[in-house]
């Protein structure tokens, strides 16, 4: 699908600072939800720009370079594991996403959030359904959170090395349950997630 059609609607409309926001990092067990919010120039496309799951780790570090480079605004913020296991993970995600909207230096006229819900952002949105491999400023989100998270999952690995953060991320493989049951809960893991080991 062509990433600028939506975004195009949109251009006509009069809207011309058009913010996209996804997530990264809801499901794993262990490590904080990220959230990112870019506003890209209205005339820039971006070679290879897709949602980032299906990109590679390189083609993602490669965007994420020349999407910040680029972006007229972007802010890349997170809520921890402890405010997950407080708030629940849907309630952390749209504090995430509030936090890097609100961090924004520019303010954007038009706000897209990935997914089918938008009850929890506290400014004027529109939410679109797998809106991240249908708007390119979505698509530039995703990516500069999946990155950012993922670079903190490898700062993770090297504070608990036991847990294998650089392999798995955080999320629920094989590897992780073992070490998980091996040497128990860190203080990096959600603990509402993980009810049957503790």
């Amino acid at each position: 699908m062509d990433l600028l059609s939506i975004t195009n609607d949109y251009i006509k409309q009069g809207y011309k600072l058009i913010c996209g926001v996804d997530e990264a990092g809801r499901g794993p067990l262990a490590g904080p939800v990220y959230a990112a919010a870019v506003i890209l120039p209205i005339d820039l496309q971006i070679p290879g720009l897709n949602d980032s799951k299906k990109l590679s780790s390189s083609k993602r570090d490669e965007l994420y370079d020349m999407i910040i480079k680029t972006a007229v605004s972007y802010s890349i913020e997170s809520a921890s594991n402890d405010e997950i296991d407080s708030l629940n993970i849907l309630n952390a995600t749209f504090l995430a996403m509030n936090r890097a909207i609100n961090a924004l230096s520019i303010k954007p006229d038009k706000i897209l959030i990935d997914g089918n819900l938008n009850k929890g952002i506290n400014t004027v949105s529109e939410y679109i359904i797998r809106g991240d491999s249908k708007v390119e400023s979505i698509a530039a989100a995703s990516i500069l959170a999946k990155v950012s998270r993922d670079r903190y999952m490898l700062e993770l690995d090297s504070i608990y090395p036991q847990y294998g953060f650089a392999k798995h991320k955080g999320y629920g493989t094989k590897l992780h349950y073992e070490k998980l049951r091996e040497f128990g809960i860190s203080n990096a893991h959600r603990k509402t997630f993980l009810r049957k080991i503790i």
